[in-house]
């Protein structure tokens, strides 16, 4: 699986945040929260969902732990930050270079995914993680746990 490779303008979006694990994961409650919540949102970009992973730092990666807590965002883009309904958030992503892999498939089976990018393709690729957030674009494609589920993981790059 070859990624390709896109600079990402800056992203505005609003949405929920959570302090999470991979061990205490809390995504589900975090979407279930927010989803409904969604259509106060007035100055969308795109219909598209972002679920974005914001990382402490180098180390996350570096000593893999899975009880290591990062914060969880469940989001849409929006074009400004005018209009920011009451308890929402806001997160810019800064503009910079991803390597985007494409994923096919059930929700729940998406951990062969990670293990390929960070066990195989990184140590080959030229490129390191860059310190910036990690999100998923969950398009008009994106059926959960449907096997015909599509979605795209974009994972902050630089090069060695």
């Amino acid at each position: 699986m070859t990624p390709r490779i896109e600079t990402v303008p800056t992203t505005f979006l609003i949405g929920q945040k959570t302090t999470t694990s991979l061990v205490s994961d809390k995504t589900r409650e975090l979407w279930q929260s927010f989803s409904p919540r969604k259509k106060e949102i007035k100055n969308l970009a795109s219909e598209d969902l972002y679920s974005v992973e914001i990382y402490p730092g180098p180390e996350y990666f570096q000593h893999f732990d899975p009880t290591m807590e990062f914060e969880k965002w469940a989001a849409v883009a929006v074009s400004d930050f005018d209009e920011i309904p009451e308890s929402m958030d806001v997160l810019t992503i800064p503009s910079g270079e991803y390597a985007v892999f494409h994923y096919r498939g059930k929700t729940s089976e998406v951990m062969e995914i990670f293990k390929y990018i960070y066990g195989e393709w990184f140590p080959t690729s030229g490129f390191t993680i860059d310190h910036r957030p990690h999100f998923a674009v969950m398009g008009s494609k994106y059926k959960g746990e449907h096997p015909d589920s599509e979605e795209d993981f974009w994972i902050p790059i630089k090069n060695t």
